[in-house]
């Protein structure tokens, strides 16, 4: 089976639902009040892992008990952590999250993630590197770390898979040493110049990405679904129907069953199809890591809904 080896943040996340997100100088009363373990890494990390992928996570924590939760909640999940270390100067990152109106608004404090070295990853990628296996990373932990990171994934021969978020710009070697990368709406536009608003601008910014070098990219448009060139063909898959719940995991989700599922030798168009469906089963439950769906959920949910 191939290893996917996900570097990025591990978050614990605190997060109170009220009615509508609270306007400058307000004091909104909430309720529903969890802390639970996130951060964009750990988040696709289990999502890869519950898929059955074999994950392993490289990443830092504090030492503290919320890094030790989220060390836990990870290995519950079937996510090997020996590549988490321990920050002796920072405490583990935290996310206050605000749930409203059937979407959320957040804040990251990064913490130990931001200590993150490229050393620390580049021991993690020489040790866990072989033919067929994956590298997955975000832009939510240390920046120039993580940049140093997806070029040296590529030279040990690891397919290099990018999801730029949070939005920043990054340079053209790392575009060119990218297999595979995953923006979501506001990120294609802040990276290509392009918002993805119908069809004619998606291919633009599709085509801009390639222009740079990236192999493939795949765009998510929310509750639009997601598009894609595959093999020269513009592909367009849409989101299933369901009733929301709490959305802070959704693009997680997907990008971990996507990954999975590529990792297992699925197409990529198939792969976005079943990454809608994890999304969606996502989405009907609160919290991040504990909404993630196994591959039998996702499985019977494509069957019963269709492959779109």
């Amino acid at each position: 089976m191939n290893k996917v080896i996900v570097s990025g943040s591990l978050n614990m996340d605190m997060s109170v639902q009220c009615r509508t997100v609270p306007r400058r100088g307000e004091t909104a009363i909430g309720d529903n009040f969890l802390e639970t373990p996130g951060g964009k890494g750990g988040n696709q990390a289990v999502a890869c892992a519950r898929m059955g992928a074999d994950t392993f996570m490289v990443a830092k924590v504090g030492d503290d008990t919320r890094g030790r939760a989220l060390v836990a909640s990870l290995a519950r999940h079937g996510v090997t952590c020996s590549n988490v270390s321990v920050s002796e100067t920072e405490h583990t990152a935290v996310a206050v999250v605000i749930r409203a109106e059937g979407d959320n608004r957040i804040v990251v404090d990064p913490g130990a993630n931001a200590a993150m070295t490229y050393p620390e990853i580049r021991a993690a990628i020489h040790g866990l590197a072989g033919k067929g296996n994956y590298f997955l990373t975000q832009l939510e932990g240390n920046f120039e770390a993580t940049i140093e990171s997806i070029l040296c994934a590529k030279r040990n021969g690891l397919f290099t898979v990018l999801n730029a978020s949070p939005a920043r710009s990054v340079p053209t070697k790392v575009y060119e040493a990218l297999d595979l990368l995953c923006v979501n709406e506001t990120e294609c536009e802040l990276l290509s110049g392009t918002n993805p608003v119908n069809d004619d601008d998606r291919k633009k910014a599709l085509a801009y990405f390639a222009d740079q070098g990236v192999k493939q990219t795949v765009i998510t448009l929310g509750r639009r679904g997601s598009v894609s060139m595959v093999d020269g063909e513009y592909v367009k898959v849409p989101t299933f129907r369901v009733d929301t719940v709490d959305t802070t995991g959704a693009g997680d989700a997907y990008l971990g069953e996507l990954v999975a599922h590529l990792s297992f030798g699925g197409s990529l168009q198939e792969s976005m199809v079943y990454a809608s469906a994890a999304a969606a089963l996502c989405v009907g439950k609160v919290g991040a890591q504990a909404a993630m769906p196994t591959w039998d959920e996702v499985e019977k949910f494509v069957a019963e809904h269709g492959t779109k």
